[in-house]
């Protein structure tokens, strides 16, 4: 401390601890330091009697840093008795709501008379935290200049409204806030559009907190941003101050990014399904599911909360209820019956009686999503407390509303959403329960699945005009993976779901029978297409088998699977795929029309002359061919054992991702046609892949060793990696039930090298592989090969037993 005026005996100032000292502080805290202890630390501040709370923990981590600051603050000469220089604290420390390894966010403020001696005391402040790795966000200015930046600078403003005085001339720091929210009250309405903008630019950068799998606790749409925003709206009485639901929302993104950032020992925002079970488990929620339920449950209040206040204080609503006054009535235009927009939003008719009216709240919702304008709070509230569910069978009226809602696309996704959030969707669906919030298992999708639902809905709105049902179409978008979350196959318990519901919404018996064969199958044409060799015609035949030759079906489930795929996340739906589907929905047709299957493609003249100059020149060639965002290569040498697995070596050295392999042969020589696209950059030059190759066929490259480099050199962190699977199919070989053929599929966390060490596991056993298709769903490999046993037949069960083990060694 500072001596306390003239006169007064003067008093040393304790030794001040180190910034080294408060990270050991710190660490201790979060169960990372040594015993080592903060010198006059404050009573209490690092004593630890087992794990701290994740409330406890933020507190105990504000007194911390405050007392660190309030110490060199005092030691750099900013006392309780000085003036002119303050210390003040904004954002979490501002807030008390310091997560771990955050920003320390400080304004030097002081009133432009201190002269060089405030650049001295920020010197003194700043640099041991700079030194020491504490993150800080400083400035150092006067009253009206931190309020000049404010004005220009939205995320200055509403920084500064959460000023809180650490040490030096209270006064000041009280000047400094009581301005700051001054400014804010009386120039926020003209910053609501910029407010608007930023935030809905930030959520298209950080995405959703609810429904999103790897959601951004801060800045994603729903999270603390959001309701510092709130808070921000509030505190100018633009909006009431948030409710019961949203202080549990706020406690428990806090809480989750307090532990987060605990166990991760750095600053991170982003919740990886990896992390879900151990912060779970600390916050009392069960598991990662749980988990994710619950937050996606947080975002949603904070989200609709947010959007209901933007739409009650947007200039452009003001201006109408100004002229609604003005002319003693508001601007309402008819949507539909019962239905009409009032300024900018869709609400109900005057007269209008919900509860005697079944069809009225889907008119409501297909009004809203058509027009894209939101549900007005009090046609919600209304609907939710009279708005009767439709009696089994829906009247036709309400079904087409139903489709009408369903076929409005993009305005489609939060109509749902709020209808959801009122209990007003599972009053139409009773099903949805389910699968809201539900965090998908498979980590190639990006939504939950509730939200992919509704996503592939939008998107099936797009390809109405493709199918000649487009209500059955959008009917079995938004239904094809109720069975989840059920702990059964997901396909056959959505069936039963689906017929249930067709029946409910009265639709003929038939149709019904479509719509269930939609859901139970609507994964049939994606996987057979990557995973099986639909040139085949015991393949296609399967496939039409399993439809009972139906082609409106077959035509449906084709729409669906793209629109499914779309609705996964990204690269999900590549060209590659959508040619191998349309591939094989051509030839099913061709086959339920009674025309003839076209046998598989023969080898090119190019592809024959090359095998017949190797066979007699016993050298390895090569042949590129692009076509669009995939390739051909075919790679050629004399026949011997082991070719396969050099071959995929070698273009794993190459960095390209193997979709396809068929392995023929012509004139003694095997010719080995890859279909494949590169992972990243572009194809190989011909005449070093020919090199390579030679030099693998000829055993003079160390292929095993290349690889293992480049592996090492371009291996993608996996925290969670899935355990290896092997699946064994013995009448999905070429030539169906009668063929000595087997299918294995194998199902293993992706590298760039696997196709190569199996292959060569394969060849080590005794196995001819046919032909191999593979795909990547996120970091999984599914590869699929077709094999015969060339020491006996595939159904013996110690050869199958040593392929597996040899697999899954390489796995």
């Amino acid at each position: 401390m500072v001596p306390q005026g003239e006169g007064a005996a003067a008093r040393e100032v304790p030794a001040a601890p180190t910034a080294a000292d408060l990270v050991l502080a710190r660490d201790r805290l979060l169960g990372r330091g040594s015993s080592r202890s903060l010198r006059s630390e404050p009573s209490g501040a690092v004593h630890q009697a087992g794990r701290l709370g994740p409330d406890v923990l933020r507190e105990a981590l504000t007194d911390l840093h405050e007392f660190w600051l309030t110490v060199h603050a005092a030691q750099a000469g900013i006392g309780s008795d000085t003036t002119g220089i303050a210390l003040v604290a904004v954002g979490g420390l501002g807030r008390r709501e310091l997560v771990p390894y955050s920003d320390l966010d400080l304004v030097l403020v002081h009133d432009g008379k201190a002269g060089g001696r405030v650049e001295k005391v920020a010197e003194q402040l700043w640099y041991p935290l700079w030194n020491s790795g504490v993150g800080l966000d400083h400035s150092v200015r006067t009253v009206s200049e931190a309020i000049s930046v404010a004005s220009d600078d939205l995320r200055t403003a509403t920084g500064l409204l959460d000023a809180r005085h650490l040490a030096g001339d209270a006064d000041l720091t009280r000047q400094l806030a009581d301005s700051a929210r001054e400014a804010w009250r009386t120039g926020v309405r003209r910053r609501v559009d910029d407010i608007a903008a930023s935030a809905r630019a930030r959520w298209q950068r950080s995405g959703e907190v609810a429904h999103w799998v790897e959601p951004d606790l801060k800045h994603g749409r729903g999270g603390l941003r959001d309701l510092a925003l709130l808070d921000a709206l509030a505190l100018a009485q633009l909006v009431d101050r948030p409710s019961g639901e949203v202080s549990q929302a706020r406690r428990l993104l806090l809480d989750t990014r307090t532990e987060l950032r605990r166990i991760a020992g750095r600053p991170r925002d982003v919740l990886m399904p990896q992390d879900g079970d151990e912060i779970a488990s600390v916050l009392g929620i069960g598991d990662r599911f749980a988990l994710a339920r619950a937050l996606s449950g947080a975002g949603r209040a904070v989200a609709y909360a947010l959007d209901v206040a933007f739409r009650a204080i947007q200039p452009s609503r003001q201006a109408r209820r100004m002229l609604g006054v003005l002319r003693r009535q508001p601007q309402r235009r008819p949507l539909a019956e019962g239905v009409v927009l009032s300024g900018d939003e869709v609400t109900l008719a005057r007269d209008v009686d919900p509860g005697k009216d079944p069809g009225l709240l889907l008119r409501v919702a297909a009004a809203a999503a058509r027009t894209g304008r939101p549900i007005a709070p009090g046609t919600l509230s209304r609907l939710g407390e009279s708005a009767p569910e439709p009696r089994a069978p829906w009247p036709a009226d309400v079904r087409q509303e139903l489709v009408s809602l369903l076929g409005a696309g993009e305005g489609l996704i939060d109509v749902i959403e709020a209808l959801d959030r009122t209990g007003l969707w599972a009053r139409l669906f009773p099903e949805w329960g389910a699968v809201r919030d539900l965090p998908p298992r498979d980590a190639a999708h990006v939504w939950t699945v509730d939200r992919h639902l509704v996503q592939a809905t939008a998107n099936a709105a797009k390809l109405v005009t493709r199918v000649s049902r487009p209500d059955l179409l959008l009917i079995g978008a938004v239904l094809h993976d109720i069975g989840k979350g059920r702990h059964q196959d997901h396909s056959v318990v959505g069936a039963a779901l689906a017929k249930q519901v067709g029946e409910r919404l009265g639709l003929a018996a038939p149709d019904v029978a479509t719509l269930s064969a939609m859901v139970r199958h609507h994964l049939l044409l994606p996987h057979t297409a990557t995973r099986r060799n639909i040139e085949d015609e015991a393949t296609v035949k399967r496939v039409v088998d399993t439809l009972d030759g139906d082609p409106v079906l077959l035509e449906l489930l084709h729409a669906l699977a793209e629109v499914d795929s779309l609705a996964t996340g990204p690269g999900v739906w590549t060209d590659w795929k959508a040619s191998l589907v349309a591939d094989l929905v051509a030839r099913a047709r061709r086959l339920m029309a009674g025309e003839r299957h076209e046998p598989p493609a023969p080898l090119t003249d190019e592809q024959r002359s090359l095998a017949e100059r190797v066979a007699a020149s016993g050298t390895p060639d090569v042949i590129i061919s692009a076509d669009r965002s995939y390739a051909t290569i075919t790679l050629v040498a004399p026949d011997r054992p082991g070719l396969l697995s050099r071959a995929a070596g070698v273009l794993a050295l190459h960095s390209l991702k193997v979709h396809a392999a068929e392995l023929r042969s012509h004139a003694g020589a095997a010719v080995d046609v890859f279909s494949v696209s590169p992972r990243f950059g572009s194809l190989p030059d011909a005449a070093l892949l020919r090199e390579q190759f030679t030099r693998a066929v000829t055993g003079s490259l160390p292929l095993a060793d290349k690889l293992a480099a480049k592996e090492r050199d371009y291996a993608s962190e996996q925290d969670d990696p899935p355990e290896p699977r092997i699946l064994w199919f013995d009448d999905e070989a070429d030539g169906g039930a009668d063929s000595k053929d087997v299918v294995l599929e194998l199902r293993a966390a992706d590298r760039l090298g696997l196709l190569h060490g199996v292959a060569d596991a394969l060849e080590r056993c005794g196995a001819n592989v046919l032909w191999a298709r593979a795909m990547q769903v996120g970091g999984t490999a599914i590869s699929s090969f077709s094999l015969a046993n060339t020491t006996g037949d595939t159904t013996n069960k110690t050869w199958r037993t040593q392929v597996e083990q040899a697999v899954l060694t390489t796995c």
